[in-house]
Order: structure tokens, then sequence, then C-alpha cells
């Protein structure tokens, strides 16, 4: 039984009776999560190998939502305070066997119980001043990431007019209203390319305004993500930093790329060094003198 009692002690619990495995294998998953944060546990259910920590990653997260909507607490601040499994009924079944025999064989079940409890005011601090510590806060926001980007990809370059902190401040300070007029106009197939490049030598960084310019990491053709992550008009073509490849609004994983860069078309992907996905070489070369593909 639990040793935790929810009158006294804000939380709640959800339970999977007669689960189709024995309680002993169930018990090694739940020893692993015990007295942990549910951020911890989805994460140690997630890449655990055992085959019960699927079924214990469900009845976890019946609790949490128990707790959320029933109780009206706050998910980030609830622990695993008790899980345990209590053997079911085994059900017997014959198995046949050699020379017109049989052997009795048992499938055992199990009921499996997690309860989740909210973290008092002296935990909840020390976990705050352990994130201070570290620098690092529960649900960083992206901007922050695509600046950090942002001045790794400066920083590689080894530009000697362009300073990395620039770079942060620019991608910090820049507004992506400012350039949206323009990315309205600008075309998938590039035919509004001479506007673009008219607006951008006309609205320089004098007068401190944010334009494409600020916002192409990797050269021409190139523009950083909008801050609602939606898809700029004219920038159909997705690329991801960390792998170096791009994505084509037909290609197969282009729904579920998450955009680091956007590119105007597939030949200003390959001209900044990215590849396509799928293949090892860029599939689309630099363009010859007469305007071909190579």
């Amino acid at each position: 039984m639990s040793t935790i009692d929810l009158v006294e002690v804000a939380g709640a619990r959800a339970t999977h009776r007669f689960a189709r495995m024995s309680a002993s294998k169930v018990r090694v998953v739940l020893n692993l999560i015990r007295d942990t944060d549910v951020d911890d546990a989805r994460d140690i259910l997630r890449f655990s190998e055992r085959g019960a920590s699927n079924v214990v990653a469900k009845v976890l997260a019946s609790a949490i939502a128990n707790a959320s909507h029933n109780e009206g607490l706050d998910e980030n601040e609830l622990y695993i305070a008790e899980c345990f499994a209590d053997e079911g009924p085994t059900l017997k079944r014959w198995r046949p066997r050699a020379r017109g025999r049989a052997t009795r064989i048992f499938k055992r079940t199990c009921h499996i119980t997690v309860v989740v409890a909210q973290l008092d005011d002296e935990d909840l601090d020390v976990r705050q001043q352990a994130e201070a510590a570290a620098g690092t806060t529960s649900g960083a926001s992206r901007p922050d990431r695509r600046a950090r980007v942002a001045a790794s990809q400066a920083a590689d370059t080894g530009s000697d007019d362009t300073d990395a902190g620039d770079v942060v401040d620019q991608v910090d300070n820049a507004e992506v209203g400012g350039a949206t007029d323009v990315q309205d106009n600008v075309e998938a197939d590039g035919s509004d390319k001479a506007a673009l490049e008219e607006w951008n030598a006309d609205d320089g960084d004098a007068d401190g305004e944010a334009n494409l310019t600020d916002q192409t990491p990797y050269g021409e053709g190139s523009i950083a993500p909008p801050a609602d992550d939606s898809i700029p008009e004219g920038f159909l073509v997705k690329g991801n930093a960390d792998s170096m490849k791009y994505h084509e609004p037909d290609g197969r994983w282009y729904e579920n790329t998450v955009a680091e860069v956007y590119f105007a078309t597939a030949e200003h992907a390959a001209a900044a060094g990215f590849t396509k996905a799928g293949t090892k070489e860029p599939a689309v070369d630099a363009a010859d003198d007469n305007g071909e593909e190579a």
C-alpha cells in the first residue's frame, strides 16, 4: 500500500490493473523513477530498454494528468512520491510438448500504481538554486538558441568585418516585422531578387533599422527563422545547421524538420554548403556562367 496520504499532501495517483506482465519485471523499472522529478522520470522511461517502461510511462502520464486537471497542480513541480506493483491473478495455460505431452505455463498479471505529489517549497528552492548555478533554466526560449547558432556560425567563418557579439545583438534586437514587407514581395522563383537587393541597399544599417541583410547568416538567399515559427514567404527551403542538410517543400522529411535557416531556392542552399537531405552530395551544383545548373 502507498505510504503517501493524498489528503494531507497535494498530489494524485493513477493505477493500471491487470497489466499482462509479472510484478517483478515492473518493479525493476519502478525502482529507477522512485523519488525523482517527473521530467527526469520521463527521460528515464524513454531511454530504458525494458519492456515494462512503456506501460509505466503511460501510468505516469495518467497520474500527471490527474494532478493537473483534477487537482490544479503545476506538472513542473511534481515528483514521483510512490510507485509500486502488486501481483494480480495468474492465468493458467497449457503448452504442447513432445510425444503428446503438455506442460502447464503461468501468465502473470499485476496492478501498477504511480503516485505523484507536489514538491515542497524547500525542495523547489533547492532545484532553482541548482539550475541557477548550472546556468540552465527549464523551457529555454528558441531565440536564445538561434543567437548562439548565429554566433557560432560567424566565428566559424572567421570574417574580419563581423564580430560574433555583433551577430548575437543583431539576432536579439532585429525586428522581424521590419523585413516582412519585403519578404511578401519576394516570390519563390526569385523573380523579385532585384527589388530585394535594391531595398537592402537603400535601407542599410546606418539608420539602425532591421533588414534582410541582418538576418542572412548564410549569405544571399538565406534568412533567419521568424520569431513566430512561420515559414517566410519566398523562402521555402528549410536548412538544418546541425546536419548541414536542406529540405525542399516536396521532400520526405520537410514537415518534421525544424528549420534553423530558410533559403529562397535549392541553389542558394547548395552555395552555402548544404546538401540535399537523403543524399551524400549536393543535389544542385553551383550555376555556371550561363545560369544553367551544372
